[in-house]
């Protein structure tokens, strides 16, 4: 709790799940009593082990319903609480991003995958620092589903298309664009490297930042020397420790909002508790290569106390994210975090 805050102590309560004694107070501002809870992670959970018992798990390749059974919960509940390890990382990431200065190098890339069906294919756009692999930034755009089809894929994406509506043409060009504004933020220039992607160039010219870009066609041996060596292996760990993109999964994402979800937690596992080399488990994370941090964080750590909305500047599409607003066109209903005390 902050210090000085206008409060009292009123009373307490034994929580059951550890017979711990939780002290409660009364605000004397606004008259609304809460508890030592109110400042942790944990609140509301009947089970207050689970975010960090989880955080692993959704970056170890298990899909939901594989964690629901291992935890021996519901899967609505799973679905929930990867909702608030999300809302958590990107706030932590967040806070973490306003004390450092931006990268000067980026690499940048579209990463393809599709929510419900592939009839709703899109692109999470992912940022990666240049030579520290660490994970800046991440959007998504929706795209229309092309390719080699057969007559009655394409008269059924007709269809789909009829009744649902199509995505935005320019909505990578968009997307990209607040991608490279949102991680090159406080710099007068840059340097982005990308493959040739039509839409990269017109996005580039709308950032308010000199940039250099440099292209690197799609078809070069992705080894260490090719230029988009730390997107390229983003890319490969992002299908490793994800259940949902794996080839020819059957985990795949039934929502681009718990997509999002995942690669935030994702995002946060990476920059700050992984390794940067698998190979040197002790060695540097991509948070410590940067300057950020004097040792990787333990899971706990990241969850050490809880982060209020109010208390960080989330970028346009993250607050997007945190408040569950991406729909998934195709359903009806999309629910969205409006708890009123939950934020």
């Amino acid at each position: 709790m902050p210090d000085g805050f206008p409060c009292k102590k009123d009373g307490s309560f034994t929580r059951s799940s550890d017979n711990r004694r939780i002290q409660r107070f009364l605000c004397k501002h606004c008259g609304r009593s809460f508890s030592t809870q109110t400042f942790s992670i944990t609140y509301w959970l009947k089970k207050p082990t689970l975010p960090i018992e989880a955080f692993t798990k959704f970056t170890g390749a298990m899909s939901n319903r594989q964690l629901a059974t291992d935890l021996g919960l519901h899967p609505n509940t799973i679905d929930n609480l990867q909702a608030r390890i999300a809302r958590h990382c990107f706030l932590f990431h967040a806070r973490e991003m306003a004390k450092t200065d931006p990268p000067a190098a980026v690499v940048v890339d579209g990463f393809a995958s599709f929510e419900l069906s592939q009839y709703y294919p899109f692109q999470h756009h992912i940022a990666v620092e240049k030579d520290t692999d660490f994970f800046c930034y991440f959007t998504d755009s929706e795209t229309r589903r092309c390719g080699k089809m057969t007559d009655r894929q394409k008269k059924r994406r007709q269809q789909l298309e009829a009744r649902n509506g199509r995505p935005d043409p320019q909505a990578v060009r968009k997307d990209m664009t607040e991608l490279l504004q949102v991680t090159l933020s406080g710099r007068k220039s840059a340097t982005v490297y990308s493959d040739a992607h039509k839409a990269y160039p017109k996005a580039i010219r709308a950032v308010d930042c000199d940039v250099t870009h440099l292209v690197t066609p799609g078809k070069e041996h992705r080894d260490r020397n090719n230029n988009l060596w730390e997107v390229n292996l983003t890319d490969l760990q992002i299908r490793h420790y994800g259940s949902n993109h794996k080839r020819e999964t059957i985990a795949w994402s039934k929502r681009r909002q718990g997509s999002a979800e995942r690669m935030g937690i994702f995002l946060v596992f990476k920059n700050y508790v992984k390794p940067r080399r698998v190979k040197q488990p002790r060695g540097p994370t991509p948070a410590m290569e940067r300057g950020m941090l004097d040792r990787s964080l333990a899971v706990d750590e990241i969850f050490q106390g809880r982060i209020f909305r109010d208390h960080v500047d989330l970028p346009p599409r993250w607050a997007e994210y945190y408040d569950r607003l991406v729909e998934t066109r195709a359903l009806d209903r999309n629910r969205r975090h409006e708890l009123r005390y939950a934020r």
